[in-house]
């Protein structure tokens, strides 16, 4: 038996942004119609280490589509000169179990975690939005910028990070795929200052208070994924509508984990997840003045819909190695 092998190189040649953002707000529509399984994902932790690994399983039972991503989160891994996040998915046949494909999930996963980021603000942003904070500059930040400049008129982005050259960098990267004004600032108050704002950071202490946000913000927090992790202040929490991609997998690892543990919110507090608002069960932004919060952890179903585009193209075009199995 043979299974296909697409390396990164693979991957990139058949991921754009448009085609992601299409793939993630099915997957999320699916998940919002309860047409999916996708248990937990499983972590191990190194905590020595400071690091862990996560298992991603799901299957997509309108599509008949049912793999696994594995994939790590070590923040120090800048330090290496490896990526913070790599990850390897697999596609499995639902009628034999076979696995159909293993492909590198690493840019994958950056691409979809953007598109999810895009699915929301499309759906959570004022129309007329313009300017972006980003409080972060790492390989997510990219793709979320990425997906944000196809749903929405980008006009100006205002960049917040420790290291001066890292702001450099992205400015430069992002100046050849985006026409628009970037401007860096000392403070993370004065990213605040935006229509839709942009975390993307591993904190454990909120580095977001509530104070410096103005109604009529729409925030995508991306960067708690993990127990213990979280990047808003609580308050500014309790002032927005709340929306997850999975409740209980946002309960557990997402932005609104710590202060759910700690008592600060609850979950009448959640307003819902994107997928409801996505297939039309749940209202999208209420209103001008309202301060709309996505709380992404990333979900296996955009792990799913996004690889299995990857691999009907890679069939299309012949593109992937088949490496003999048993």
């Amino acid at each position: 038996m043979d299974v296909l092998w697409l390396d990164r190189s693979d991957v990139q040649s058949l991921l754009d942004m448009p085609s992601t953002i299409e793939a993630v707000e099915k997957g999320f529509e699916q998940h919002g119609l309860k047409k999916v399984q996708m248990p937990a994902k499983s972590y191990l932790i190194f905590e020595k280490h400071n690091g862990d690994l996560r298992t991603m399983p799901a299957y997509m039972e309108e599509e008949d589509i049912a793999g696994v991503k594995i994939v790590n989160v070590h923040p120090d891994n800048r330090q290496r000169g490896l990526p913070t996040v790599m990850g390897v998915v697999v596609l499995n046949s639902t009628q034999t179990g076979e696995p159909l494909v293993i492909m590198d999930g690493t840019l994958l996963t950056d691409m979809r975690t953007g598109a999810a980021g895009g699915v929301a603000a499309k759906h959570l942003a004022r129309k007329d939005s313009h300017v972006v904070g980003m409080v972060g500059v790492g390989d997510q930040a990219r793709t979320q910028l990425l997906a944000l400049s196809k749903v929405m008129d980008i006009q100006e982005v205002k960049l917040f990070c420790r290291n001066v050259a890292h702001c450099d960098h992205f400015e430069k990267d992002m100046s050849h795929v985006m026409n628009c004004e970037f401007l860096k600032k000392e403070k993370i108050q004065d990213v605040c200052d935006c229509d839709i704002l942009v975390t993307t950071t591993p904190v454990r202490e909120p580095l977001v208070m509530s104070e410096w946000v103005q109604e009529g913000t729409h925030i995508n927090a991306i960067g708690a994924d993990a127990k213990g992790k979280e990047e808003l202040d609580p308050g500014l929490l309790l002032r927005a509508r709340i929306v997850v991609d999975d409740l209980v997998q946002a309960s557990h690892s997402g932005e609104v984990n710590v202060p759910l543990s700690k008592g600060m919110i609850t979950a009448k507090d959640i307003c819902c997840e994107l997928g409801e608002i996505v297939a039309g069960i749940r209202p999208g932004r209420q209103s001008d003045d309202e301060i709309t919060v996505f709380d992404s952890t990333g979900l296996a179903v955009q792990d799913m819909v996004t690889a299995n585009m990857v691999y009907r193209k890679a069939l299309e075009q012949g593109i992937g190695q088949n490496i003999r199995m048993f």
